[in-house]
């Protein structure tokens, strides 16, 4: 999902390339180094490394045909997860928020890729394909992207494992950051917004903080060329890593991006391998840093993980895209080239298999709509709030299903809620004690809850069945190939390989992980050579 990153920075860089590379950085990478205390190394340290949109299928083949020896090795000292749960909707910058914050997005606040933000009324996007950001303008997304989004858009009401960890961190190619040590970032002439001084940009990140091009750890990291999307890539993220191995700067906690699978998936489906097995390639480089890779087990936990599921899409781009400027025709949608009008009736926020549509004119009835896109086969559930509640229909099932928080139903995580209605429009079980189980929608109550409290406004949120996605001005299409988004498991559901620990996460959902890592650099245990068997 780190895929919209690369064509903004291909953008940006294509345009101002003259400048670019006459940019003198002040975040200059061996000073990073230099500029951190010489303190012991710390006693324990966890590894994250997330490879976008890895699944257990996929894995599984590569696994029985013998080409992903690291991975195999990591699964043989550790423990497997094959089913983990993802935030939602499953894009890259709420799953990052989750991750970091172990919250959902009605804590931390970050809604989606694409939203629409209703108190300024301006539309958000961080950036997910490149008609779209060259209409909203690269000035816009870079903003979005590099600043709003971790600055203001996170909410300074949660805290990230950067700003609680008590040692210090690492973060390498992720888009969501946010740490307590300012870091200073080259920001290309001519790209500027109001309020930033060019020459003197900076972010708040934690002690280690690479960014492509635009940051790096290791001085002489050669993969930041322009067809290696100016290190937004696998090898480039393996590189900064093992640098900071090699020179025993390895820090308490490393998140690090491995973006390439992504792409492969969206392009070829859920099936390919060849992103998965490129991976490995990395990862048996950074394990050979050490004299032997049991070693590297010794002090370190290594939590190897996907973010998020992807599904398969018809062939037919007919039957694959559900273009909603055609199914809410008769209403005035706003177009993303300008700033919302008064005229507008309508905004779309589209995340690939899941939507956000926003209501801008009170005379338009939310009935109307759900009435309009249950009729369309290819929609899973229409969702919308109801006062404290939150209502869902389904055209495949007949009635509602409503919802809240602290009820006499009880979930595996613990959360209680208040039901009535339909339970098979979320797919839901309740045992005679009022047992909740979820099938198709894991922790589905939660992560759709969630939603409607992450951002103000009046708005509908829509998902698509397997096999289709939301389209709309200049959004990325995935026919033939695979995408995400949506509530449902095969968007949902990605592994996890951990090794060097114990430890294990209270429940398998990456809104458990925050708490499972600092628990990990917290604990007392002591490693054995080869680590946790």
């Amino acid at each position: 999902m780190m895929k919209f990153l690369i064509p903004l920075l291909l953008l940006i860089i294509i345009t101002v390339i003259a400048y670019i590379m006459l940019i003198k950085s002040p975040n200059n990478p061996p000073s990073q180094l230099q500029q951190q205390q010489q303190n012991p190394p710390p006693s324990k340290r966890v590894v994250m490394i997330v490879v976008d949109s890895l699944m257990d299928q996929p894995l599984q083949s590569s696994l029985e045909e013998d080409k992903v020896s690291a991975l195999r090795f990591l699964i043989n000292h550790g423990k497997y997860y094959p089913e983990m749960v993802s935030a939602f909707p499953t894009m890259s910058v709420v799953i990052d928020s989750t991750l970091l914050t172990g919250t959902y997005a009605d804590q931390h606040k970050v809604p989606a890729l694409v939203w629409y933000d209703s108190n300024e009324k301006r539309f958000i996007s961080y950036g997910s394909a490149q008609k779209e950001i060259r209409k909203l303008g690269v000035k816009q997304v870079l903003e979005n992207s590099l600043f709003q989004l971790n600055h203001r858009h996170l909410s300074p009401a949660v805290k990230t494992i950067h700003e609680e960890l008590k040692g210090q961190s690492a973060s390498i190619n992720t888009l969501v950051y946010r740490g307590g040590h300012s870091k200073p970032l080259s920001v290309p002439r001519g790209l500027s917004w109001p309020g930033l001084v060019e020459e003197d940009a900076s972010i708040k990140g934690p002690e280690y903080f690479s960014y492509g091009l635009l940051s790096k750890l290791d001085p002489k990291n050669p993969h930041t060329h322009l067809w290696q999307g100016f290190g937004f890539n696998d090898q480039f993220a393996a590189q900064e890593l093992k640098y900071l191995i090699k020179h025993n700067r390895l820090p308490s906690y490393s998140l690090v991006y491995f973006s390439d699978n992504d792409k492969q998936v969206h392009k070829k489906g859920v099936s390919v391998t060849k992103g998965i097995e490129d991976a490995d390639k990395q990862l048996q480089e950074i394990l050979n840093t050490y004299p032997a890779w049991e070693e590297a087990l010794n002090d370190t936990a290594w939590i190897i993980m996907g973010d998020s599921g992807q599904t398969d899409l018809k062939n037919d781009k007919e039957q694959a895209l559900i273009d909603l400027r055609v199914l809410l025709k008769e209403y005035r949608i706003h177009k993303i080239d300008g700033p919302v009008k008064e005229k507008d009736q309508i905004v779309l926020g589209l995340n690939e298999r899941m939507t956000f549509i926003y209501l801008l004119d009170q005379n338009i009835k939310i009935d109307d709509l759900s009435s309009i896109l249950s009729k369309d086969r290819r929609i899973d559930q229409i969702a919308w709030k109801q006062g404290e509640s939150v209502k869902v229909i389904s055209g495949d099932h007949s009635g509602y299903l409503l919802f809240k928080p602290n009820g006499d139903f009880a979930d595996q995580y613990g959360k209680t809620w208040c039901i009535e209605g339909n339970f098979d429009i979320l797919d839901l079980e309740a045992n005679g004690k009022n047992q909740i189980e979820y099938n198709d929608y894991p922790d589905g109550l939660a992560r759709l809850y969630s939603s409607f409290y992450s951002h103000s406004g009046i708005y509908m949120v829509v998902n698509a069945k397997p096999g289709y996605e939301f389209v709309g001005e200049e959004s990325p299409t995935h026919v033939g190939g695979a995408a995400h988004g949506s509530l449902h498991k095969q968007d949902t559901f990605f592994p996890v390989i951990v090794a060097g620990t114990e430890q294990e996460p209270q429940h398998e959902r990456i809104m458990d992980f925050k708490e499972w890592v600092m628990r990990i650099l917290e604990s007392p245990e002591l490693k054995k050579s080869g680590g946790a068997k």
